[in-house]
Order: structure tokens, then sequence, then C-alpha cells
């Protein structure tokens, strides 16, 4: 696998037509990254590419620049030169936005496809006619079994963090939409991580590609890494606690706090809330609507914490975001290493943090032998830390008001006239200590103790450690009752159909949000199919899929009344 050069190479250099070098350019691109410097000769002379890089290194125009220069530039028919297959509809946003704009001036037509939105308005514009298509696998398998999306006159297709698609179920959908892609196509995949799955699948359907791999950038010896990683080893009763007493110390500009549930998600979000900061809730029970409107905050600085599904936060891009927090390990390594791909972007520096329960150490070192770096385990930070903490924030506050002068001359009469009075020092400790109360203390919290690690235990091992995805047991009658802390939905199409689990598990994921990881035991009968799904995201399951269809049968779904 050939490694990127670090070579300093200008978009000019990479014979790039002059209209998408004008678009660079007001778009602030200076020089491309390394992954776009591998890529895009390549695929500009017609390659299939297979390319390793983690979220963040510039992917989006590896791939969507050198399509956007192919794309015939007279006599464009109806039918899209290029699909672009994403694992999610916030990324398939983020996507079609950035061809948008590397495009707009060669009037490059460019239509996102996912569930959650009325699909009037993508039969309309696929209609009218599109350049390039970026669509969730599923609503794109939906669209050309209904004969809206034609793709005889494709040029290019792309895999786009093709790990996270198959995690999310969608394999078996890829597999079909490249069967039904022209043999004579240009293939793309892009995966931050290249486990056998992804060899498999490249092998199936890419033809001799070129292997691009961007290694982590390591510092140099002696500096500190771009992505600070650290632990903190807490019980579940004090993990709350714990998170605000990090985040009083860390004061993160923007932060994302990755949670298991929906249910998670909401509380505590209403805990950090309560606590004084400004905290918006993202999960997949949000409507498409409000989902824009919390990014739109958390973007515009209006708030300064995401607390978010791992599902729901997939694809998103906030520029200024500095640290990222696992409330709880995650249980596959690829998870992590997505998340924490979030920060330390183009050379800014970034903190990753992890609370870990006692019962998750072997979770974590898991991670660390999969990711090859260490994580330290860190002491909860005490009073005394967040004391003087709080008392620098003050210090940083006041010298800041300083340097700007801003507007200190109208509070000089005070001074003066307190200076005639009592000694100017104290008049200045006086001064200090409202400007500081008025950030708040909370000098009366007491210390978080660190949780015990517990000594191994082989008799017994970690739940989710070490585990595949879980086995999904296809019988022809109901078993015995679904598991818990999930419900059992009802589909009115089964076998006599054609339903295959895969097909249940990749509609449930490609429509509402949830991941295959989060899809339970599936039993297809003849004539009807029992999902297990979280307790807390069946109605939304319910919702997402109303109308949707598979193998061209439209869905009844709804709760098991265990017949």
């Amino acid at each position: 696998m050939a490694q990127a050069t670090a070579d300093q190479l200008g978009f000019a250099d990479l014979d790039l037509e002059p209209e998408i070098l004008r678009a660079l350019s007001e778009l602030g691109y200076e020089e491309p990254t390394p992954i776009q410097a591998e890529a895009i000769p390549n695929l500009l002379a017609g390659r299939d590419l297979l390319g390793q890089a983690a979220t963040g290194t510039g992917k989006t125009a590896a791939f969507a620049l050198p399509i956007i220069q192919r794309i015939p530039r007279g006599g464009r028919g109806t039918d899209p030169a290029a699909l672009v297959l994403v694992p999610t509809r916030e990324l398939a946003m983020q996507v079609s936005e950035a061809v948008h704009r590397y495009g707009a001036e060669l009037g490059v037509r460019v239509l996102p496809v996912y569930g959650g939105q009325p699909i009037g308005h993508q039969l309309r514009a696929l209609g009218r006619g599109v350049d390039v298509v970026v669509a969730t696998p599923g609503r794109a398998l939906d669209h050309i079994a209904r004969g809206t999306l034609r793709l005889d006159a494709l040029q290019t297709v792309v895999l786009d963090e093709a790990d996270e698609m198959l995690d999310m179920g969608f394999s078996e959908d890829i597999d079909s939409i490249l069967e039904n892609a022209p043999a004579e196509r240009q293939t793309v995949l892009f995966s931050a991580t290249m486990p056998s799955r992804i060899d498999a699948l490249a092998r199936r359907h890419l033809s001799d590609p070129v292997r691009v791999r961007i290694e982590r950038e390591e510092p140099p010896p002696g500096e500190a890494p771009r992505v600070r990683e650290g632990a903190y080893m807490v019980t579940r009763a004090q993990k709350a606690a714990a998170l605000g007493r990090v985040l009083d110390v860390e004061a993160p500009e923007a932060a994302i706090v990755f949670c298991r549930t929906r249910e998670q998600v909401d509380q505590l979000s209403e805990t950090l809330n309560g606590r004084g900061y400004r905290a918006e809730a993202l999960h997949g029970g949000l409507s498409q609507e409000q989902r824009d409107r919390v990014m739109g905050r958390l973007r515009s600085g209006t708030a300064e914490l995401l607390v978010a599904t791992d599902v729901a936060a997939r694809g998103l891009d906030v520029e200024h975001l500095t640290h990222v927090v696992n409330y709880d390990v995650p249980s596959a390594p690829e998870s992590y290493v997505h998340r924490i791909g979030r920060v330390g972007r183009a050379g800014r520096e970034g903190v990753a943090i992890t609370l870990a329960e006692p019962r998750e150490h072997r979770m974590l070192k898991a991670i660390e032998r999969a990711t090859r770096r260490k994580i330290p385990l860190e002491k909860v930070p005490t009073v005394a830390d967040l004391r003087t903490r709080r008392l620098e924030l003050t210090r940083a506050s006041l010298e800041e008001s300083l340097i700007e002068g801003a507007d200190l001359d109208r509070f000089r009469v005070v001074v003066e006239s307190l200076a005639e009075e009592y000694d100017l020092f104290d008049v200045a400790l006086a001064a200090v200590k409202l400007v500081h109360e008025a950030g708040g203390t909370a000098y009366d919290e007491e210390d978080i103790p660190d949780a015990r690690i517990p000594d191994r235990d082989r008799s017994q091992r970690e739940p989710g450690q070490d585990r595949g995805p879980r086995k999904r047991r296809e019988t022809g009658r109901p078993g015995a009752g679904p598991g818990a802390g999930t419900t059992r939905l009802f589909v009115g199409a089964g076998r006599g159909s054609g339903i295959r689990p895969q097909d249940l598990v990749g509609a449930i994921a490609g429509e509402s949000g949830l991941s295959g990881r989060d899809i339970g035991a599936i039993e297809i009968a003849d004539r009807f199919s029992l999902v297990e799904v979280p307790t807390d995201a069946a109605e939304d399951v319910i919702r997402a899929l109303r109308g949707a269809t598979i193998k061209g049968r439209r869905l009844n779904i709804r709760l098991d009344r265990d017949r």
C-alpha cells in the first residue's frame, strides 16, 4: 500500500480546471492535504482507488473535485454521472453541500437522497436531472427499485466511510447497488479503518485499485500529540458529577459528549444545563428540522455542548470543536477512532476524554491494543484543582480586558474615589473577588474518589468485550419474547416476500438512525417478521419506516401484540 507523500503541492499542480481552482481559492483552500495530493491525480486518470484516512483529512474534496471535473460539460442528460454512498443523512447533506460549493461555477447539479426527507422532493429533482447523487444506501436502493434513480450513465461510484456503512448493516444494499451499476465505471472506497471485510468489499467491486493510506501523524519527539487522550475511572453513580468537574477544568470551546441511549442523552443534557452549561441533545427521536436547529446553535456558538448518540452524530463536522467525551467506553475500537477523529483537525489541538466504569477497564485496554496508543488514566479533578482552574480563568479574563482596553475609563472615577480611603492593592483584590465569584464557585463540592479497578476475572468476560456483532436468529415461528431493554416490532412481510434479516437491518438503520449493532434478534416467518429494537427507540423506528419499502413492498410495522 503506497504511503502518501508529504511533498507540498499546490492545487494548480493537480491538473484541476480553472473554474475549480477559483472556487477553491474563494473558499480559502491553499494547498491539498496528503489524501487529496495522492487521490486527485489517480482519480482524474480514471483509476479505482482504495483509501484509508481518518475523518477530517479532506476525503470529501479528494473524491469530489475529480468527479466535478469529469462531468460532461455539454449535453448533460437527466441521469447522474456520479453516485456517492454515505452512512447517514447528516453526512449526505455535508457532502452534497461541499460538491455544490466546489462546482458552483460549473453549474453542477447535486442532490442529497436520504430517509426522513419527503420523497416527493427527491422524485421531482431526479426527474429534472442531476449530475451527482449523494445517498444513503437504503434510500438509493429504494429509488433504484422505483426506477427513479437510473445508473446507466454512471461514471463514478464512491463509498464514503465504508466501515461505518458495514457497521450499520448496509453490506447487502451496497452489493446490490454496485451490481446494478455499469461494469465500466470508476469505483472509489474510503474508510477510516481497514478490517478484513473492507478488503473483501474492495476485492468484489474495485478493479486494480490504487491504494492510499494516510497514517495518523505522529508528533516530533518531545512534543505533545495534537489529540490529547485521557480516561477517568469512576463509578456509575459519580459519572455525571465527574463529567461536570472535568468540563469545568477543561473549559471546552465546543464539545460533543457521546452517550449510548436516547434516554441517557436527554437526562445528561438536562443535568449539564442545570450545572450552567449550554447543552443541546441530539438523537434519533428528533425531527430533521429539530436536528438542524440544534446543529445551527452549536455552530453559531449559542450552545457549547452537544450530547448525542453515536449514530445521530455520525457525519457531523463542527469546525471549532475542541473536545470529544465518551460518557461510556465505546464497545468497538473503530467507534473510538471515529469519535476522536473529530478533533485535532487541520493542525489544531484537541482533547479526547473517556469516562470508564471499573467493569469497562478491559474494554479500554482493548482500544489501546487496537490503536497502539496508551490512554493514560488520570485522577478526577479535586476541589482544589477546580479552584485553581477558576482562578486561572479569572486572571485570563482580566488580562484580556486590560490588553483590549475595553472602555475602562468610565470606571476610573470609582477606583480613584476608593483609593482615597483604601489601599489600591486592596481595591484590586476586592474587584478580582467580585469578578471571580460572578463566574460561580461551588467550593462546597466534595472530592470525587477514583474508582478502584477490579482484579482480573478471567471467568467472566466483560459485556461487549472481544465480541463481534450479535448473531441474529432466524426461525419460522416466534421465539421466547424480547430481551431485557428491547421491544419487539411486527413487520407484515416475511420469507414469502423474499425478506432477509439484512433487508430489515438495512431499512431500520437507513431510515431511523439506529445502527446495526442496536438491532437485536430477528425472526422471519412466511408472512411476517419480528425485530427487536431498543425500547426507547421503538416508536421512532415505527414512525421512520412508515411509507418505506423493502423488496418493493410498503411496510406494515407496529408493536408486536404477543399473538
